[in-house]
């Protein structure tokens, strides 16, 4: 996906190493609303597995958000009890919010969550965070969709969740096939660049979250999972899903204008093989032609439409001129948003302006065309018109498609070198808040650099015969998190403010902040 702007501010995938540090690996956030009386069974389940099967040092964090029932005490009593257990407290609802403010403040390289009705087997669990560890995705989700999952649950809501993800892939062009599941993963890294992105605060979040990722080029990992619907659900279903429906048409409006800048999050990762310089390989040549053909085809059809009703009222020659000048504005606009991925209103006048151009060479076909057809006939019939038009916008768009590729949208050298850009990033030690993407505003990177660390190494967990021998006493928890107080309200504030410069090197160069 191509833009007109800077590219992304994440830093190269590694795999976490492997050592002992105070750092938990993985933070498991379980969100709760009034959960007095599954959420005790839900964290010693939890706890219980993870400590028997999961290698690296790991936090269960209960984000009560607004809870009026036992919930938050319940949430205390076991932070004292298990080491691993943290409680945080928010004064607001919100699944997304809990969600959002929690992973902001986090340390863990690893961020999931899931529901407290652990519906989902966790078996997966290790799955699902195993290639975030190993730098091989940003983000994994648990799918009940999977041609292998296994999945119990009633009729009503299978249909209402595959209708749901229907809807996104008509609407939104979404590839993942279960934006719903409550069991999900992200690399911190990537949570801190993504969520000033993410409006919602509620159920939605999920969603919004993947289609972002999703549309900013970033890898999401699917899990098979075995799932079993809890029929004792608080969900509000017509509620959730108008809601729903709601963010689907904000997120589509936002990237049919362009206002979401994920050009700071597009394709950032190290040595892409789709950002080197091979020879006799054009780069997205393929695709292009795809969806310039597709573009194509709908504008011819809208050309021959408009053509058949200005011909109605004036004569053949304004007629095709007229059409082809509208059809030519709309062809324009569709190429650059769709055939070669430029995003955002910059340059948009130029590049109509230059559209006009090839307009012109493709009136220049058409018009000479009939004028032939009417030296040859002096009452040529209507459909032979239609089929002079066509074989003469045939011949006019080959020669558009390559001065699109070569002129119009051309492909921009962003490293004059040809060599490998790996981009590392820094926090700013003052943050910003992240800017609504329903504002224009521009990104630019700041010229200060100071070399990113890396995640100190990763600790070793205890064994299980020490659990099982060691004598337990009660736990005084020291929160994990940046907050004057466990339970006070946080407001999420924008971690990163894009410093990101690019640094060229070859592929074979060594990484800077390894050294």
């Amino acid at each position: 996906m191509r833009t007109d702007s800077s590219p992304g501010t994440l830093p190269a995938r590694e795999h976490l190493p492997a050592g002992d540090a105070g750092t938990p690996v993985l933070d498991v956030v379980i969100p709760v609303y009034n959960e007095e009386k599954d959420l005790q069974p839900c964290v010693l389940r939890l706890h219980e597995h993870l400590r028997r099967t999961f290698p690296y040092a790991f936090r269960i964090t209960i984000a009560d958000n607004a809870s009026t029932d036992t919930t938050p005490l319940v949430s205390q009593r076991l932070e004292a009890e298990i080491p691993e257990v943290r409680a945080f407290r928010l004064e607001q609802k919100g699944r997304g919010r809990a969600l959002r403010t929690v992973w902001s403040a986090s340390d863990a390289p690893v961020l999931a969550y899931m529901d407290v009705d652990l519906s989902t087997d966790l078996n997966a669990l290790l799955p699902l965070v195993a290639p975030l560890i190993s730098g091989h995705s940003d983000l994994a989700i648990g799918s009940r969709l999977a041609r292998s999952s296994r999945v119990v649950r009633g009729p009503k809501r299978e249909f209402i969740s595959r209708a749901y993800n229907l809807i996104l892939r008509g609407s939104l062009q979404a590839r993942f096939s279960d934006a719903q599941c409550g069991f999900k993963a992200i690399r911190r890294d990537v949570a801190q660049v993504l969520l000033p992105l993410v409006e919602d605060t509620g159920w939605f979040f999920d969603t919004e979250m993947l289609v972002i990722a999703e549309r900013a080029g970033l890898r999401i990992h699917e899990v098979p999972v075995d799932w079993v619907d809890d029929p004792d659900s608080t969900v509000h279903i017509v509620k959730t899903a108008t809601e729903d429906l709601k963010g689907v048409w904000r997120v589509g409006k936002a990237l049919a204008t362009g206002a979401l800048p994920l050009d700071r999050i597009t394709r950032p990762f190290g040595d892409d093989p789709r950002d080197r310089d091979v020879q006799d390989v054009p780069k997205g040549l393929a695709r292009q032609l795809v969806g310039f053909c597709v573009v194509g085809g709908l504008s011819t059809l809208f050309y021959l439409l408009l053509y058949s009703v200005f011909r109605q009222f004036c004569g053949s020659q304004i007629a095709n001129a007229l059409a082809l000048l509208v059809s030519a504005v709309a062809n324009t606009a569709a190429n650059r948003r769709l055939t070669f991925g430029v995003r955002g209103r910059g340059g948009a006048v130029r590049h109509q302006a230059q559209g006009l151009v090839v307009f012109g060479i493709g009136l220049a076909l058409t018009s000479g065309s009939l004028a032939a057809l009417d030296a040859a006939t002096s009452d040529p019939a209507h459909s032979t018109e239609l089929a002079v038009l066509i074989a003469a916008n045939l011949a006019a768009t080959v020669l558009r498609f390559l001065l699109f590729r070569a002129w119009v949208f051309p492909e921009r050298d962003e490293n004059p070198s040809r060599s490998t850009v790996v981009t590392t990033h820094t926090p700013s030690t003052t943050p910003s808040a992240a800017p609504a993407y329903g504002t224009q505003q521009s990104y630019v990177p700041q010229q200060s650099y100071v070399p990113q660390q890396p995640y100190a190494p990763l600790p070793t967990r205890p064994t299980a015969n020490h659990y099982a021998t060691a004598p337990h006493t009660p736990h005084t928890p020291q929160s994990p998190y940046n907050l004057q107080s466990p339970y006070a309200p946080y407001t999420p504030q924008s971690p990163y403010d894009a410093t990101v410069p690019s640094q060229p090197v070859h592929p074979t160069d060594t990484d800077p902040r390894n050294s």
